[in-house]
């Protein structure tokens, strides 16, 4: 179902989707520290189940698997953590970002709701806007390191909030969304602040959810790439005892 309406989407009128084009393969998009992992498990439940991902708007990938660690750092510790990012990563000064989401839901009869994410960048307006599906985390495999899950990402016109009004969606929440992003290879780090916002649509009324950053590491790649995971597992290794990087379960997400 996620993909058949994501792709219509996609197909819709022209005067409705102008600019919806899938996107080139991009960026990395994790909660373990004791104090500061618990405020952002809190946090990200009440957005919603499964874990939300944090992604900065610089492309994306279409039907492709995303591998997923999170953790937090507490404010403090934040200027140690991008200083061990820098000798890590490829690009020693990271790519920074501010960035505007929407959460929109399709409830059905019956089952859970169906979730997009519509989310623009507020350091650059004339940017398309990008649309996200997550798919549900797959649990078969419990020897893997990472969160599996199914990412759909397209470009969309800035009419996009529109459209999926017509649609029949409804906006659930927002965020601002500010941060760091590095990259190792395939590997993609962000260290990223959420901030509520207070007054809908109003991205300079915001408040912030807590005193310590999000931190995710993620892959995009086809699915059946399960050797990525230990990639991320080793990379994650190296960042301890400054961010603890893990893989979330999505049943205690949602307690």
């Amino acid at each position: 179902m996620s993909c058949t309406l994501l792709k219509s989407l996609v197909t819709c009128p022209a005067d409705l989707t102008a600019g919806l084009q899938p996107c080139a393969p991009r960026y990395p998009h994790g909660c373990s520290p004791p104090h500061s992992s618990a405020q952002h498990r809190s946090i990200l439940t009440e957005m919603e189940a499964p874990p939300v991902s944090v992604m900065p708007v610089t492309g994306g990938s279409i039907n492709m698997m995303e591998y997923l660690l999170q953790g937090s750092v507490l404010d403090q510790a934040l200027e140690s953590l991008l200083h061990r990012l820098r000798g890590l990563c490829d690009n020693m000064e990271p790519e920074t970002f501010t960035d505007h989401e929407l959460v929109y839901l399709l409830k059905g009869q019956q089952g859970n709701p169906f979730i997009l994410r519509a989310r623009h960048s507020l350091s650059h307006p004339a940017a398309p806007w990008h649309l996200r599906y997550l798919g549900q985390p797959e649990v078969g495999d419990k020897s893997r390191h990472a969160l599996v899950r199914n990412c759909l990402d397209v470009s969309a016109s800035h009419s996009l909030p529109d459209v999926l009004n017509e649609m029949g969606f409804r906006m659930d929440h927002e965020f601002v969304a500010n941060g760091h992003v590095f990259r190792r290879g395939a590997l993609k780090v962000v260290v990223s602040k959420l901030s509520r916002v207070l007054v809908p649509g109003n991205t300079e009324n915001t408040e912030r959810l807590s005193l310590s950053y999000l931190v995710e590491l993620s892959v995009l790649a086809p699915a059946g790439q399960d050797t990525v995971s230990e990639d991320m597992r080793s990379f994650a290794e190296q960042l301890k005892p400054l961010v603890h990087l893990e893989k979330i379960d999505p049943s205690k997400q949602r307690h």
